[in-house]
């Protein structure tokens, strides 16, 4: 359940006071990173991109009109950016082939607190990843998951199936 405090933060930030869209930024900015991060598997980029929700949720917060929980509707504007952010970097630098691609293995554990599901997580590819995280995680649906990636609701319920059932069997095998 939304606090008061934040409900009343997103009112005064929505007015334009920077000390309540601090305070939000301090309440979000870790769920944020973490779906975000879980979405495309590439610190870089996620760091990249949750600058970029802050910078547009500073700029659109107006346009949040309460129909919805404050947090759900941060996550979906997350959603879209880090979904958007993806397609382009994917069309102009090739990322599944660049020598800059981080993938896991790459990243120091030592400097980030990963979850042996998010290791696991971030080996599965791409489109099954993004449909677990935003279908078992984000609670999305899997037609709002096929409009975002642009895919069938089947196979939006298919990679869930098989994100699962490799991750079952990752578990089973103490990776």
């Amino acid at each position: 359940m939304q606090s008061e405090t934040a409900c009343e933060d997103v009112r005064l930030a929505a007015q334009g006071d920077v000390e309540a869209f601090q305070r939000l930024y301090h309440l979000y900015i870790r769920q944020v990173y973490g779906l975000v991060l879980r979405l495309c598997a590439d610190r870089t980029l996620a760091d990249d991109v949750v600058q970029e929700v802050f910078v547009q949720l500073w700029q659109k917060l107006s346009s949040f009109r309460g129909e919805a929980k404050f947090s759900s509707w941060l996550y979906r504007v997350a959603t879209n950016i880090c979904l958007t952010e993806m397609r382009k970097r994917s069309r102009w630098f090739s990322r599944f082939l660049s020598q800059e691609h981080k993938t896991y293995e790459e990243f120091d554990e030592g400097e980030m607190d990963i979850h042996q599901l998010d290791r696991l997580i971030f080996k599965l590819p791409e489109q099954t990843r993004q449909v677990f995280v935003l279908h078992a995680l984000q609670g999305e649906s899997h037609q709002q998951i096929a409009n975002w990636l642009g895919i069938a609701v089947g196979t939006s319920k298919a990679q869930f199936h098989r994100a699962r059932k490799k991750l079952e069997e990752s578990l089973q095998d103490g990776e």
